[in-house]
């Protein structure tokens, strides 16, 4: 029902792509979102050696025969990677999508995009970026609203002005999201003029998510005011599950700590450590205020068939 240039272009059932989430995009949880008729996205960040990132790449074929993308990350990193070495490997395992996603557009990287014949997408907070890698020959451009979980950009506009904005300044199609978990978000995006549309914090709470029970657990009882923004004084405002690393992470900045010390409280690390122990305060959780509409733990292929589901009911109601 819901076919468009994203579903066609990148051979989908449903125009829906799993957000890369840091340590939780695993290769088998990119399987199973590729599996239930989305776009999984594996993020490449995870991998300290190209050859790693080359097995999660073999691993994720082992699980699926559906289309999956793996993202490169350029935003700046405790431990920096060769993003042009993770390429090689894409060129190399034959990866026919690939995302982006950064302060800054990946020049360096484009023309081996096209080279290779790769399906390009990137990830940007506004107009004028998504015009400008719309030049450089992307295929799909993101963007998410201030809502969303994780980077939320500079321009602090939600998902309902900032989609249609990009859909209207584009010719080519856009993937929008930023808080919605269910089939009338997904609906209301599409409406807004995207052809494809990405969810994060919903996933966090399916069966198949690498993330301790007790954690999810928790988000099951977080309402839509139970995040909080935070790293602005560096520039790098996130939306995160109010616990106490993220509380503390605020005290830090109010008080004008040193940017290590500020930094040590939102390390990896810690937030890996948070989602595999379950120790709820270890670290920062990105989390969307979508998480007020988690409810339940379903497998990821019963959201999806959900999501699509509610819409078309939606759909054939208004008609009515």
């Amino acid at each position: 029902m819901f076919r468009t240039r994203v579903t066609e272009k990148l051979g989908i059932t449903y125009p829906l792509v799993g957000g890369t989430m840091m340590w939780v995009s695993t290769p088998e949880f990119v399987a199973a979102i590729s599996n239930a008729g989305g776009l999984g996205v594996l993020a490449s960040a995870m991998y300290q050696t190209s050859r790693s990132l080359g097995e999660a790449v073999d691993r994720i074929r082992d699980l699926t025969d559906k289309p999956f993308a793996v993202n490169l990350n350029l935003f700046p990193m405790m431990r920096p990677v060769d993003n042009d070495e993770y390429l090689d490997v894409l060129v190399e395992k034959g990866v026919r999508i690939v995302e982006t996603s950064g302060h800054t557009a990946p020049e360096g990287l484009c023309g081996r995009f096209k080279q290779s014949g790769m399906v390009w997408m990137h990830k940007c907070v506004g107009v004028r970026y998504a015009l400008k890698v719309q030049e450089m020959g992307a295929d799909f451009v993101t963007v998410v609203g201030y809502e969303n979980g994780g980077a939320t950009g500079k321009l602090d506009i939600g998902t309902m002005v900032l989609v249609p904005r990009v859909a209207e300044a584009c010719r080519i199609p856009v993937i929008g999201g930023g808080g919605l978990a269910d089939g009338k978000g997904f609906l209301a995006v599409l409406a807004l003029g995207a052809e494809g549309v990405i969810i994060g914090t919903r996933l966090l709470t399916t069966q198949e998510a690498p993330i301790h029970d007790r954690l999810k657990k928790a988000l099951l009882h977080a309402s839509e005011l139970d995040t909080m923004l935070i790293l602005r004084s560096l520039g790098a405002t996130h939306r995160v599950w109010v616990n106490a690393a993220a509380k503390r992470c605020q005290e830090l900045e109010t008080s004008q700590a040193g940017v290590t010390e500020i930094l040590s409280v939102v390390a990896g690390k810690k937030a890996k450590e948070t989602y595999e122990t379950g120790d709820l305060d270890a670290g920062v959780v990105p989390c969307g205020q979508s998480v007020g509409l988690c409810h339940d733990i379903p497998t990821v292929q019963e959201l999806f068939d959900r999501i699509i589901r509610e819409a078309g009911e939606i759909v054939e109601r208004l008609n009515s």
